[in-house]
């Protein structure tokens, strides 16, 4: 078996089928799943997925508990809001036909697009380590925004991972409360300093000022204001349950 494709889902049945569809090309496609309360298990099945429920610890434990179930010599790893381009499949099914040993890299690093709100193409192009030698990924740390241990060299495939975030509001909104949690542990953990008046204006305006002048999110018209708003709003919600977390643990 040359290609394992892992997806890592919960409540995505709106993405998952065309996400799916994105991968067919993979000899298994494995979907990790942490306790789906819409159709998204029964909707990946139908596509011929293997669906295994894992229990949400943090990303970088969905992602390792995803490698140990592989069979395939590569793995490839896709976000349920995430779709392959025709030139990335190409590009991946070039490398994963070689022979191991013929092979360069152990790891490639993949270039993607992100949109928001629907069609919005955002400026940067961001790029992160997808694909690799099953027998070169260790693991994965951190727990959010984690990140691959590899041993070997990294190289960079051509095409792009089409990335549909922030599909709307709601979407949005519900992803920040999820996510800010974990967040707030690392901050904790951290020892984070008290949060006063200042810190707030400052982080939020670093935020807007970051995604709308830096990234470029003005050039997006509408939408670039909203989600660079969205921004600072979303760290103001972390950084408002650190202050509540912070008080607690003085009481």
């Amino acid at each position: 078996m040359k290609l394992t494709s892992i997806i890592i889902t919960k409540n995505e049945e709106d993405v998952i089928v065309d996400c799916i569809k994105s991968v067919a090309f993979a000899d298994e496609i494995i979907v990790i799943d942490s306790g789906s309360t819409d159709k998204t298990a029964a909707l990946a099945k139908k596509q011929g997925a293997h669906v295994v429920d894992h229990p949400f610890k943090n990303f970088a434990d969905q992602r390792t508990f995803g490698m140990k179930q592989a069979n395939g010599d590569w793995i490839l790893y896709i976000d349920a809001d995430e779709r392959v381009s025709e030139e990335l499949r190409n590009g991946i099914e070039r490398i994963t036909n070689y022979e191991l040993r013929i092979t360069e890299y152990d790891a490639y690093r993949i270039q993607r697009k992100n949109y928001y709100l629907g069609e919005h193409e955002w400026p940067v192009i961001e790029k992160h380590v997808r694909l690799f030698k099953r027998k070169s990924l260790t693991g994965w740390r951190g727990d959010i925004h984690e990140s691959p241990t590899v041993e070997g060299k990294i190289g960079e495939l051509t095409g792009y991972l089409v990335h549909y975030t922030h599909r709307n509001l709601s979407d949005m909104v519900e992803k920040t409360l999820s996510w800010s949690d974990i967040e707030v542990e690392q901050l904790m953990r951290a020892h984070h300093p008290h949060m006063v008046p200042w810190r707030f204006i400052r982080i939020m305006i670093t935020k807007f000022v970051d995604s709308y002048i830096k990234q470029g999110g003005w050039k997006v018209g509408t939408a670039g204001l909203i989600e660079s708003m969205y921004q600072a709003y979303s760290y103001f919600i972390i950084y408002a349950k650190l202050w509540e977390r912070q008080k607690e643990k003085r009481r």
